[in-house]
């Protein structure tokens, strides 16, 4: 079976990178259709082929007004182009589509598979949740992470009998040892607990919730003997840090900018707890910084909003009210307070990354959807891993 799993942004090499990866190790002949990443090294492709197709004349910094334009003027000729590279798959697989209005009226033929990792557009521009809905109702199969993902899309109005729930995988690959990690300079001699807060930095995550909820144990005598604890933020900006910094106590670390593989790895490796403290919000689902937090074991807080609560239900994170400093003041202390608390929930995260949230099982269910759409049956190839000795 020929596929093209499509992001025309590169909005999620991670998962792009994940997906493609497990398909092509069940027998699948896979290439992913995207545009040149902007912000690092490239993830080398692990038995399936790339293709920069899309934004190949844009100009601008990443982020700034004249790329955006110069991106959405260059968009349709990378829909036409995809229609062409269509005719060759037997399967198209949109990770994002993200001119909506546009991308509903130049989808090439079927069969279609749209994942939806947001249920509708977080900070949406007018007509663009319309279109979105469009989206979805052109598509062949929609896959959510989450049954909460499911009930949002029907709710929603979207057929039932096309929506899939398919777990969001852990990143193993990014926490597999590849090279030197190094901290980013910006953290180096810390000797104390450390909570990382990791991530592009949007106003839905809840970062003023965490900063007032770190001021709370910055005031208290708790730290003790633990030594100085310190809150990392780590990520790229995509909203105003200037008065959150200028509010901040003096033991929250900034790292305003993308990360290297290295750096993440030292980051999350350093990190004591990761906390998530996401607003509450009905079009998120799930969260590649979570998928990142479990491939490396962390003990997790999260914020019961989307998915999140399905991940808590597997004992591989604390959950707790979204919007409520108190509360996740509370939840972090217990835990840099107890290791045996932290490691059970690092157990808890391990467990997830190798059952449920596993790519092999996500793999093998995204296989199964597309030969029901195919018609060529429900089984997907064998996986040759399964037929190694343990």
């Amino acid at each position: 079976m020929r596929v093209a799993v499509v992001d025309p942004s590169a909005y999620t090499p991670p998962y792009d990178h994940a997906l493609c990866t497990e398909l092509a190790r069940l027998g699948l002949d896979v290439e992913l259709v995207t545009s040149r990443f902007l912000h690092g090294d490239p993830l080398v492709p692990d038995g399936y082929r790339v293709r920069d197709l899309f934004y190949r004349r844009t100009f601008g910094p990443p982020g700034s007004a004249i790329r955006t334009l110069s991106k959405l003027a260059a968009h349709p000729a990378g829909m036409v182009r995809l229609r062409r590279i269509a005719r060759e798959a037997d399967l198209v697989h949109f990770q994002w589509l993200p001119v909506q209005w546009l991308d509903a009226l130049m989808l090439p033929p079927g069969p279609l598979v749209l994942t939806a990792h947001d249920l509708l557009p977080r900070e949406a521009r007018p007509g663009q949740a319309r279109s979105q809905r469009r989206l979805y109702a052109a598509a062949d199969a929609v896959v959510v992470h989450s049954e909460y993902g499911r009930r949002t899309l029907t709710s929603l109005g979207v057929d039932a009998a096309k929506v899939h729930v398919i777990h969001h995988g852990a990143f193993d690959h990014l926490a597999a040892p590849a090279g030197p990690a190094a901290l980013p300079p910006e953290l180096h001699d810390v000797g104390g607990p450390v909570v990382l807060f990791f991530g592009l930095l949007r106003p839905y995550k809840g970062l003023h919730v965490l900063l007032e909820s770190w001021a709370r144990l910055d005031r208290e005598p708790f730290w003790g003997d633990l030594g100085p604890g310190e809150l990392w933020v780590v990520g790229r900006p995509r909203m105003s840090l200037e008065s959150l910094r200028r509010n901040a106590p003096a033991s929250v670390r900034f790292v305003p900018r993308f990360v290297s593989h290295g750096e993440l790895q030292a980051v999350f490796r350093r990190a004591d707890v990761v906390v998530l403290p996401y607003s509450r919000t009905g079009r998120f689902d799930q969260s590649g910084v979570l998928a990142t937090a479990l491939a490396f074991g962390k003990a997790i807080v999260l914020t019961d909003v989307g998915g999140f609560r399905e991940v808590a239900d597997h004992a591989a994170a604390r959950l707790v009210a979204p919007d409520d400093p108190g509360s996740l003041a509370d939840a972090l202390v217990v835990l840099l307070g107890d290791p045996d608390a932290r490691r059970e929930l690092e157990s808890g995260a391990l467990l997830a990354a190798r059952r449920s949230y596993s790519w092999r099982e996500g793999a093998a269910k995204t296989v199964r959807l597309y030969a029901q759409l195919m018609g060529t049956g429900p089984a997907p190839p064998e996986d040759p891993r399964q037929s190694r000795p343990r």
